[in-house]
């Protein structure tokens, strides 16, 4: 009888032995690409979160012959939440597959993305990866002075004497930095206790590794937040060599698929939605050029 061979990424799709081209064991491989947040982004698949990266790892760790699962990270973080969500998720589906997860970091794997490099029993990089930011980062704007000069009031009404902290148009209060700093500092805790939990004893004794530094992909070897250097398909190929190496992609929006999506600008119109893309797509932006990318 003659055996029907699906391609890679027609397989990767399917459960089951009809997902399976051949009798080779299997690595999945999982691109982890984007700034990490529970908004769904400008840009299709331009970000990580738990919703958009659910049916891509169920599949990855779906084949029956599976060998191991391998993240390709290239994140400058962002959510502490989502990061966190993912990282178990990931987790989660290692311990009921009973296979190792190797991460390889890429341009990128600072803050949350080093969170999620951490859910892999392995840890690879580029020699000039970026890696570490083990630290926690808040921003924004004082837009106070700005209204005053043009003779705007703020009128703001609570029920509850926190309910307006931080806010950008009225002056910097002492005990809101204080709060945020505290709060900052939780999370901070949580970050290294993560690292920590999952690094073990490969951390480099007596390094200051939680300052919120970023180490190349190099240095990171020596500090011990990395297992080795090394990309993908070399590293995998020579740890699996008989393994069959499949990409496993998240889907693109339906009528992305069948090509009825058009850019706003092709309508004429520009929505309200298209605006907040715009800034979205800023703040996704100077979030890569803090490592220079």
């Amino acid at each position: 009888m003659d055996v029907i061979r699906l391609p890679d990424r027609l397989a990767s799709r399917l459960p089951g032995r009809l997902g399976e081209r051949s009798e080779r064991p299997v690595v999945s491989m999982v691109r982890l690409h984007g700034v990490i947040t529970a908004t769904t982004g400008p840009v299709p698949r331009s970000v990580i979160n738990s919703v958009a990266v659910e049916k891509t790892l169920e599949r990855a760790f779906a084949p029956e012959r599976l060998a191991a699962v391998a993240l390709l990270v290239n994140s400058p973080g962002g959510s502490p939440t989502q990061s966190a969500l993912v990282a178990d998720r990931i987790r989660g589906l290692a311990a009921e597959k009973g296979v190792p997860v190797l991460a390889f970091c890429e341009d990128v794997a600072a803050s949350g993305g080093y969170w999620l490099a951490c859910a892999a029993d392995e840890i690879f990089a580029h020699p000039t990866s970026l890696v570490g930011s083990i630290g926690v980062i808040s921003q924004g704007f004082g837009l106070d002075g700005l209204i005053e000069r043009f003779g705007v009031q703020r009128r703001l009404y609570t029920a509850g004497t926190s309910k307006s902290r931080l806010d950008p148009f009225l002056p910097e209060k002492q005990e809101d930095v204080e709060w945020l700093r505290d709060l900052q500092d939780q999370l901070h805790e949580m970050f290294q206790q993560w690292v920590v939990s999952r690094r073990g004893d490969r951390l480099h004794e007596g390094a200051e590794l939680f300052t919120g530094e970023v180490w190349t992909g190099a240095r990171a070897v020596e500090l011990g937040l990395v297992d080795g250097l090394g990309t993908a398909r070399p590293v995998l190929g020579e740890r699996f060599p008989d393994a069959e190496l499949v990409p496993v992609e998240g889907r693109k929006p339906l009528l992305a698929r069948l090509g009825l999506a058009p850019p706003a600008a092709a309508t004429g119109l520009i929505s309200t939605d298209a605006v907040l893309g715009v800034t979205e797509a800023a703040e996704i932006r100077a979030l890569w050029a803090r490592y220079g990318l």
